[in-house]
């Protein structure tokens, strides 16, 4: 009896640091950092004529209210409510000190009339826009040089009704870079949180040029195969904390950015303090990416707590020749990944050019990479690590890892688990077995505090 006891107090001693571990995993939160703004102002988009049945097109209604919010001024700001119902209505710009509040069963849905659909002008860190020279269409929804805006409510819905924009992209009938679904620029303390946002035309959320930003509790739906429908991609911006949401898109689930080519390293705005905490998604794509366009520099950004599934790449860290930048200082871990293509990627091939007027010398440096705690199901290939002959990607620390393969269909026998070229580093404890580069089990310097 006694030996009993003594066997379930070990056991019982051996779980709870686990189970510690998760219930301080749960309360950690960076969401602190941009505090939530409470409006005694309050208008509802009923009052400027808005009329929620689907079919009304409601931009006047919208463009009224907010010009009503930016110039009463009300102290605090003012709460936009937008009741049950749907309604449809061309792209709008918000203003600052507002929040904007979808009820239950609330949904503002694109019009798919692109014939009116607003331009503005390219990102200066890109150049042009993003798929063609030129400008871009406005986001659906709009703000730049703002503070002090909420995107919240009951799970109320943003519907993009993206697939007339899916449609010309495939067609190649667009005539600009398609709209992401919403898009702040050069603007600071920014929360989004409690909304549904489905079929994005383009990117989701693009926070471009800020800082505190907090998107927290949010669902981003789009079909699998929508192009280049990343969930939020953090571009050029700082202090942007990103938790408890699913993401589902036909692209990157979280991708940081930071400027393309020439353009991104002229304009030198880079991307820094981002957190990415207890996301669970799947995507042809990657799960938590950095890149491709990252000229102006990715640094400090911690992603944990993630659970991906049916994956084209769990995590991806990508760049080019010609991208220059410096991307360091990258945390990884706590993750889970079922169904996968390839577990880790981190490569120095990939990504267009904006046009033939890059630097095929300006080589991106990539150090001080830390993956840990991953553990994969049904991965096809375990890694691949390229890092470029001229700025071979150093300090990559690998520890902690089992990446279990799968043979694919109609083949004898799987790819080799890891491939690697012009990288150094070091790993620990990783299954199977990583490259003769990172084979090292001595910590080397860079990667000592991650063992």
């Amino acid at each position: 009896m006694l030996r009993f006891v003594v066997s379930i107090l070990l056991c019982f001693s051996t779980i709870v640091p686990f189970l510690s571990s998760i219930a301080i995993a749960e309360l950690i939160t960076c969401s602190g950092m941009v505090p939530m703004s409470y409006r005694n102002d309050k208008v509802s988009i009923t009052d400027f004529g808005g009329i929620g049945d689907g079919r009304t097109l409601n931009t006047n209604a919208f463009r009224e209210a907010i010009y009503r919010i930016q110039h009463l001024r009300r102290r605090g700001g003012t709460l936009l409510y937008i009741p049950p119902g749907v309604y449809l209505t061309e792209s709008f710009n918000l203003t600052s000190h507002m929040t904007l509040y979808l009820a239950r069963d609330a949904v503002i849905k694109a019009t798919q009339d692109t014939g009116n659909w607003p331009l503005v002008a390219p990102l200066p860190s890109y150049g042009r826009g993003r798929e063609l020279p030129g400008g871009r269409y406005m986001s659906f929804l709009h703000g730049d040089g703002l503070r002090d805006v909420v995107i919240t409510g009951e799970n109320g819905t943003i519907d993009g009704q993206g697939d007339v924009w899916w449609d010309m992209w495939r067609q190649r009938t667009l005539q600009f870079t398609r709209p992401s679904l919403i898009e702040f620029v050069n603007s600071k303390n920014i929360i989004i949180s409690n909304v549904i946002f489905r079929n994005s035309p383009f990117w989701n959320i693009h926070p471009v040029y800020c800082s505190n930003v907090v998107v927290r509790y949010v669902t981003i739906l789009a079909p699998a195969d929508s192009p280049n429908t990343d969930g939020i991609d953090p571009d050029s911006s700082s202090h942007v904390c990103i938790e408890d949401s699913y993401i589902s898109t036909g692209d990157d689930l979280v991708a940081v950015k930071s400027g393309w080519d020439e353009y991104g390293i002229a304009y030198g705005r880079r991307s820094f303090g981002i957190t990415i905490r207890r996301i669970t998604g799947s995507s042809p794509f990657a799960g938590i990416a950095i890149g491709s366009e990252t000229s102006g520099g990715v640094e400090n950004v911690l992603a944990e707590h993630i659970h991906l599934y049916n994956m084209g790449v769990g995590i991806h860290v990508k760049t080019n020749i010609g991208r220059g930048g410096l991307i360091r200082n990258i945390s990884v871990s706590d993750v889970y990944l079922e169904n996968a293509r390839k577990g880790i990627k981190i490569a120095g091939d990939v990504g267009d050019h904006p046009d033939n007027g890059f630097n095929p010398n300006a080589f991106p440096v990539v150090k001080d990479i830390a993956i840990k705690n991953v553990w994969g199901v049904n991965v096809l290939q375990a890694g691949l690590i390229q890092g470029l002959r001229n700025s071979p990607f150093t300090g990559i620390c690998l520890s902690n890892i089992n990446l279990a393969g799968v043979t694919p269909k109609g083949s004898r026998s799987p790819p080799p688990p890891w491939k690697c070229s012009d990288v150094s580093g070091a790993s620990h404890q990783v299954s199977p077995w990583p490259c003769s580069e990172l084979s090292s089990t001595i910590p080397i310097n860079s990667c000592s505090t991650h063992f």
